[in-house]
């Protein structure tokens, strides 16, 4: 499991780092979504850091409303690099931040194994980041 507390404090350090203020933490505590989002705010922008809730894994997004009333949101996120945001995000103790390239690689069954083998064959992820964010039940 992550450690929400840790990742939340992170994402708090690196709004701080770079300008922005974290706005928005949502904790994936459901069957959906996979992950943990925390909203950044910027005077031009706002960005989400998602974190695999399985695995200390984050990546950049763009945010992603997730609603569970009256229906679950669903849908791929659109994964961002934000340079000087990554830069800070690098420096949280225990975490890995995915770059877009990453994300749009293949899946590799082997490099995830906190994803089953069930739902790789069920939902056909075709990239590392649908594999890891999603919304799947």
């Amino acid at each position: 499991m992550t450690d929400v507390k840790a990742f939340r404090r992170g994402c708090y350090e690196a709004a701080r780092q770079t300008g922005g203020e974290l706005t928005d933490f949502q904790v994936g505590n459901e069957p959906t979504p996979s992950f943990h989002q925390a909203i950044i705010t910027y005077s031009d922008r706002n960005v989400a850091v998602v974190c695999v809730r399985d695995a200390p894994l984050m990546a950049l997004a763009e945010p992603h409303v997730l609603e569970f009333l009256p229906a679950r949101t669903a849908g791929s996120l659109t994964f961002v690099d934000l340079p000087e945001l990554a830069a800070a995000l690098t420096e949280v103790p225990g975490f890995r931040l995915l770059s877009v390239a990453e994300l749009g690689e293949p899946v590799d069954a082997a490099r995830c194994p906190q994803i089953s083998q069930h739902d790789l064959r069920y939902w056909q992820p075709q990239t590392l980041g649908e594999a890891l964010f999603n919304y799947w039940d």
